[in-house]
């Protein structure tokens, strides 16, 4: 193995460290208690749909007390919520402001490049 070949896989090692470290950093969040239909769809697998029925859920409900109680929505189950919890808070302020692609779909793209 060359040195180049040794340095580029180090390189690719610290970036994909980095990128996946990102999710669980607690960094991004949407506050579920607060946030509008607009804000849910940054989540990953949200769209209109889905984050109307958290929304719809949460007026007829109250507010949640913990993030998995998403799973009491329709369309939310185990391993939805599993690609959810990473971003969603009961508290604090929604910081999350960009479309989050799902784990899966960045796995798949890397496989690819």
């Amino acid at each position: 193995m060359t040195t180049r070949t040794l340095m580029c896989m180090l390189l690719a090692a610290t970036l994909a460290g980095t990128a996946l470290a990102a999710p669980g950093s607690g960094s991004s969040q949407v506050n579920i208690n607060t946030a509008t239909v607009q804000e849910l769809q940054l989540l990953p697998r949200v769209g209109p749909a889905l984050a109307q029925r958290i929304v719809d859920f949460r007026s007829a409900n109250g507010p949640f007390k913990a993030p998995e109680e998403l799973t009491r929505v329709k369309g939310i189950g185990d391993k939805s919520f599993a690609g959810l919890a990473p971003y969603v808070s009961v508290s604090g302020a929604t910081t999350l402001k960009e479309k989050v692609k799902p784990l899966r779909a960045l796995k798949v793209a890397k496989a690819a490049s």
